[in-house]
């Protein structure tokens, strides 16, 4: 099994554990709220928190997947080579965005919440750690590009 397959797998089991406390974490909702009749007071927020924490490691995950959306009228259009050189030029746009927004601002996000000493009202977690997720988002996402340039 390569690195690529090993970081997919953790990722994939990682993203399923994620949403598998979000349904916990829902269905105790519902049932303090209608059942007792006293929601919890944590539960939107973390709702909230742990979609976020889905949503931009699904997308690291379907990037080294290689199941993201795509155009592909132009590509279907060009030989082989020249198909590989436009996928070389794409990889690297996309490693220029995800580097720039996620790493650099990602990080100063969560450098600036942490030095904030920003919390979250219900839970009363740094924000800083639910931020964290961008610059380690984009990093993952910079190493599967990486790879596909250099498998190309």
């Amino acid at each position: 099994m390569n690195f690529r397959t090993r970081v997919n797998r953790i990722l994939g089991y990682f993203l399923s554990l994620i949403m598998g406390v979000m349904v916990l974490n829902v269905l105790w909702q519902v049932f303090s709220r209608f059942v007792l009749i006293s929601p919890s007071s944590f539960t939107d927020e973390l709702a909230r928190y742990l979609m976020i924490w889905l949503s931009i490691l699904g997308a690291a995950y379907v990037s080294g997947k290689r199941m993201h959306v795509a155009i592909d009228i132009l590509p279907t259009k060009l030989n082989k080579e020249n198909q590989d050189k436009l996928k070389t030029v794409i990889n690297i746009i996309v490693i220029i965005f995800c580097f720039t927004t996620f790493v650099i601002g990602g990080s100063r996000l969560v450098y600036i919440t942490y030095t904030l000493e920003q919390f979250s009202p219900a839970l009363q977690i740094p924000l800083a750690l639910v931020y964290v997720v961008i610059p380690i988002s984009g990093l993952i996402i910079i190493f599967y590009k990486l790879l596909d340039i250099l498998n190309n």
